[in-house]
């Protein structure tokens, strides 16, 4: 759920699916723009640029291959859930970045807990940061 707080902020409140929270994030806003062209002065920039930024192009195939991974746990996750009984997680971010979590109980208990802290923060009353800054 998004809601902006009295500052104008945005806020997400919302269920954190998978056990973890992600830890790579934006690594697909860092990959360049290769300069185009058929000359061979395109060709050598466009090379020199790449060896430059292969450690972006790394990190973007990463964070591919661990949404690849999120994909396929998320189901015996879920599974997980509903068999053992394990309570869910709510979390806030602002815009993005997690500030906030707590465990809040089934799937019904989960989503009253998100109405009420959304409520909250429309109203000017912020949840406290209990997460470390990334």
């Amino acid at each position: 759920m998004k809601v902006k707080d009295p500052g104008g902020q945005t806020w997400r409140v919302c269920r954190r699916w998978v056990p973890w929270r992600r830890r790579v994030r934006g690594a697909f806003d860092w990959l360049p723009n290769l300069p185009g062209g058929d000359d061979p002065i395109s060709m050598v920039l466009s090379a020199i640029m790449l060896i430059l930024f292969l450690p972006v192009i790394l990190l973007a195939v990463v964070a591919g291959l661990e949404i690849l991974l999120v994909l396929l746990v998320l189901p015996f996750a879920l599974l997980g859930r509903m068999i053992f009984g394990r309570h869910w997680t709510i979390e806030a971010r602002l815009d993005w970045t997690p500030v906030w979590e707590e465990s809040a109980g089934s799937w019904s208990q989960s989503g009253r807990a998100i109405q009420d802290v959304a409520t909250a923060i429309r109203q000017g009353h912020l949840p406290p940061r209990n997460l470390p800054p990334e």
